[in-house]
Parts: C-alpha cells; structure tokens; sequence
C-alpha cells in the first residue's frame, strides 16, 4: 500500500500546473501519439481513456480512485446513510489513498497535481452514486482559501493534516437569513483588543458536523460603505469555547453527507484566526467561487453520466410485451435525446475544467457551467426515474437515489437564478 501511494504522489505531481506557455496539451503528452476517442463514442459515458483533456496519466489516477471508491466507499454508504455521516476511518482511507488536496501546491504540503486531477476524484464519486464523502468541498474549496490566503502558521498548522483526512474541513456561508446573498451576512465578530469576539448561526453546512476546522463568514465592519467591504474569514476550531455544533439536518437527499447547523456564542478567537486581510472576506469568496460552481457542474454531469448508464442497462434487461422495454421506440428516442444532451454538457464543461486548468475561467462563464449543469442533472434524473416505471421509485434503486440527490445542485454554492443574474451582468455591462 505504502509503495502504491509513493509511486501515484508521483504520479500526480508530474501532472502539476505548469506555466501556459510551456503546458503540453494531453494530446501531445498521449503516449504513441494515440488520439482519445470521444465520450460520444465510447462504449459507455463511464470509460477511462476518452476525453481529449485528460492524459495517459490521468486514466492511471482514475482507474486508482475508481478502485477506492468501488471498494472502500459503495459497499458502505447504505449504512452511512442510516448514520447521517460516513466514517472517520474513510478521511484517513481517502488521505492515504492521495484523494485529498490533490491540487494543493507541494510547497503548502500538498500533492501538487493540476485541476483536472481534482475533476478525477469528483467524478469518480459520482460515478458510484455516493454523495456522502464531503471529499470535493474539503479539498477543492476549503483548503484552497487556506493555502491562498494563510498565513505560513495556518498552512503549516492545517494543511498536512487535511491532506492525511485527519482535520475535516467545512465553510460557513449561509445562514438562516442570507443564502446566495452572501451581502445580507449577520455573524458578527467584533474586535476584544488583540481578540475577536465571534457570535452568529450557519446553517446547511457542509462537512458541519464532523468538522475539525470552519471557516467562518462574519461581519466585522458594520459601519464600511457597503457589506461587501466589512465581511472577513476566520478560522474555528472544533472544541473552541462557544462553538456549538447542532443536530445533523435531516434532508431529503445527500443522506449520508453530514449537514449541520453551527452556532457561535462569545467565542473568542485570537488574531491568528483572521484568515487573510481583516475585511476583505468578500473579495476572496468572489475569487474562489468560480471554482466551487465548476466543481458543482463537473459533479452534476457526471451524474447524468451515471444516470444514463445505470437506465440504459435497465431498459435492455427489463421486459414488457414480449421484449425488452430498449426495443420500443419511445424508448430508444429518450435515450437518444439524452445522451446527445449530455455529451453537448460534456463537451462545454471539458472546456471549463481546461479554461480553469489554464487560470482563464471566468466567472461568468462558471455561472454558465453551474446552472446549465444542474439543471440538465435534474432533467436526466428526472427522465431516467420514468424509464425504471415504479422500480424508479423504490429507494433500493440506485436511480431513486440519484433523482433526490440532484435536487439541491441547482440551490447550493448560489441558486441557479443567481446564476442566471450573474451572467446577465456580463451580458449587458458596458465594460
């Protein structure tokens, strides 16, 4: 194990940012010069080595995060899900598998490999239909703001740890009052000499309840000329004086994802807890979401991937007058509606994780890729449940799994008609 581990940390640093003008693309780094099929012509949406943007190295990645999370997360998620959470031994299983913080710089401690790496890890999940494991939000949006914005103290101090999965990380955004408006903020912290004095409530947090480490949204300047100029990020350990964590919210779908309430009464931090410049909070949250409605995207077209090849193998074995249900035309029609729909997502978001991949994603462009995603996600489940018939329905059924889960990626990480405003913007600026 530990010698596997060695040889893919190698592997994933060789497959490390490099400077753009010198970045081979994967087609030239293709061994023999091979030309990679496209997923609209694979064999199935769900094979290792189609997608022009991925490299002979990425499939060997991929085929090692298929096998943990076939092997160490599926047969398990059942009962995670009757838990409301999955297992601490998992974030250590996913550290020493090299799953977590793969695209943190090796200079933080981290592995060092590129973004489409961390695609690699976000669809092999989805790929096993597990929504439990906060593996994405730890790694490619909590630890990011610390290796971005802390100071060499909360690097050193955080980030080895969240690599090995033995510090779980969350951030706390939303609250009871303010979702996508994150403008409409009420955590307060007010400054006790050297001190901040923290009160508020979070809610809908991710990672919430098995969190080691949150970063903390709050207001520390209510007098700035607008909210976005008095917002700032702190980071709470678990166990500090007045950090309460509440009961594990009982949603709808994502069972086994831990989503908790936080509440924050009195508690006092000290100035090493101010996660970058004191007010400036907004500004990084403005910088870094980009990539978490990526992230959003990438995973919810990877469902659909999913979802089309779990409904494409029950069509062809489920039988009604005399055949089976793949032989009717109807039938075959829906399954070619959507896997055009879905190779047509496919291909603008491979240009997204490429766009990113070469620090030119905007954030329009991300909003494009959020809200179009999800919303085909939601579509796809939708169709795919009413080509199961009732089965679709019955909770054993990996499909009705999928259709519930899919709910919420047109809400979280900003409603897809905030996405729509965003882009809206970028339409008729004048800039």
């Amino acid at each position: 194990m530990a010698a596997r581990l060695w040889c893919l940390r190698g592997l994933l640093r060789a497959l490390g940012p490099r400077p753009f003008s010198a970045q081979a693309s994967p087609l030239q780094a293709e061994q023999h010069g091979t030309k990679r099929p496209e997923p609209s012509s694979a064999k199935t949406l769900l094979d290792i080595g189609t997608r022009r943007i991925f490299s002979s190295d990425h499939d060997i990645f991929r085929e090692s995060a298929r096998k943990f999370f076939q092997e160490e997360v599926l047969p398990f998620h059942a009962e995670w899900e009757k838990d409301g959470q999955v297992s601490r031994e998992l974030w250590e299983k996913a550290g020493q598998q090299g799953l977590l913080g793969v695209a943190i710089a090796e200079k933080h401690g981290g592995i060092g490999a590129d973004i489409l790496s961390s695609a690699v890890v976000w669809e092999e999940q989805m790929y096993v239909n597990c929504t439990g494991p906060g593996f994405s939000l730890h790694s490619d949006i909590v630890m990011p703001y610390i290796a971005n914005y802390g100071s060499e103290e909360q690097i050193k101090r955080f980030i080895p740890e969240m690599i090995t999965g033995k510090c779980i990380g969350a951030i706390a955004m939303t609250e009871p009052g303010a979702g996508s408006d994150l403008q409409g903020i009420r955590t307060y912290a007010k400054k006790d000499g050297n001190d901040w004095i923290l009160n508020g409530s979070k809610v809908f947090i991710t990672n919430g309840w098995m969190s080691d480490v949150v970063i903390v949204v709050a207001v520390t300047n209510r007098e700035a000329r607008s909210p976005a100029h008095g917002i700032s990020l702190f980071l709470v350990e678990n166990g500090t004086k007045g950090f309460i964590k509440g009961r594990k919210l009982n949603k709808i779908g994502l069972k086994a994802q831990d989503t908790a309430e936080l509440f924050f009464e009195d508690v006092r931090l000290p100035a090493s807890a101010l996660l970058g410049k004191e007010n400036k909070g907004f500004y990084y949250l403005m910088a870094e979401l980009p990539q978490e409605r990526l992230l959003i995207a990438d995973m919810a077209l990877a469902s659909c991937e999913f979802m089309f090849e779990e409904t494409r193998n029950y069509v062809k074995q489920r039988k009604a007058f005399g055949k089976t249900v793949a032989h009717l035309q109807t039938v075959q029609h829906k399954l070619a509606e959507m896997k055009t729909q879905i190779c047509v997502g496919r291909a603008f978001l491979d240009n997204c994780l490429q766009l990113h991949a070469d620090k030119r994603l905007d954030s329009p462009t991300a909003s494009m890729a959020k809200y179009w995603a999800s919303d085909l996600q939601n579509s796809i489940a939708t169709q795919c449940v009413q080509l199961h018939g009732g089965w679709g329905y019955m909770w054993e059924y990996p499909i009705a799994k999928a259709f519930v889960d899919s709910r919420v990626q047109p809400i979280y990480g900003g409603t897809n008609e905030i996405m729509k405003e965003l882009i809206a913007r970028d339409i008729v600026s004048d800039k």
